[in-house]
């Protein structure tokens, strides 16, 4: 956990005391943004995908990143976007770059679903747990839910109640192969039997995602996505 700043709510004035959280590098290391001290908390006002992330170098293996921006949810319901000193800064760990041994796969770290976003967080967390690389938002927006991608990989998050169905599996199934990626699903309430089948089928793995942040295997295919990584 990095240390601890005092932040200013801009809405009410309510002073806050917030550490950023850490995340596990690849090597094992972990890595949390080093907030500004000087810098002023903003309010959330509308989102942008390239505002919510960070880019941050480990200081272990010395591999950049993207990690999710530092926020904190104020009492008076405005959401502060918390000020990070330089977005190549190095993380926890110092800013010594150090050649790290082949390490096995830490533990993933989960973040508490509470708001869409936390939904879509967390899969990008977890695809990234598992080798892959650029994540990003989706050049095309699926019929529902939210698009991310990465290096080969198109991957849907539905963080809605209702389980995701047929038509849903097999849109982002056909949009991957026009870009010639594989697909991925992650879903909070399921899948509806038949989705299920098609996406046996079609060779697509398929997560849930509980109230954890930890995405759970649906379908052989997830199961040993999840075991092997990429």
């Amino acid at each position: 956990m990095s240390e601890s700043v005092s932040v200013r709510c801009p809405a009410c004035r309510r002073e806050h005391l917030y550490a950023a959280p850490s995340y596990p590098c690849t090597c094992g290391a972990p890595v949390a943004p080093p907030l500004d001290r000087r810098g002023t908390a903003t309010a959330v006002t509308h989102r942008a995908w390239a505002e919510d992330w960070v880019t941050l170098r480990c200081g272990s293996c010395g591999r950049r990143d993207q990690w999710p921006h530092p926020e904190l949810g104020c009492p008076c319901g405005t959401v502060l976007r918390i000020a990070v000193a330089g977005q190549t800064a190095a993380a926890a760990g110092g800013t010594k770059v150090a050649q790290a041994p082949p390490r096995r796969r830490p533990p993933f770290q989960p973040v508490t679903i509470r708001t869409a976003r936390d939904a879509v967080t967390a899969a990008a967390l977890y695809l990234r747990w598992l080798g892959y690389r650029d994540i990003r938002r989706a050049d095309q927006r699926p019929p529902s839910g939210i698009g991310i991608a990465a290096r080969g990989l198109l991957a849907q998050v539905d963080p809605t109640v209702r389980p995701a169905s047929l038509r849903d599996v097999e849109c982002l199934w056909l949009t991957a192969m026009t870009e010639s990626s594989a697909c991925v699903y992650f879903s909070l309430a399921g899948y509806a039997t038949d989705a299920r089948t098609r996406a046996d089928t079609l060779g697509m793995p398929l997560f849930v995602l509980d109230l954890t942040g930890t995405p759970q295997p649906v379908n052989r295919l997830a199961d040993e996505l999840d075991a092997t990584g990429v």
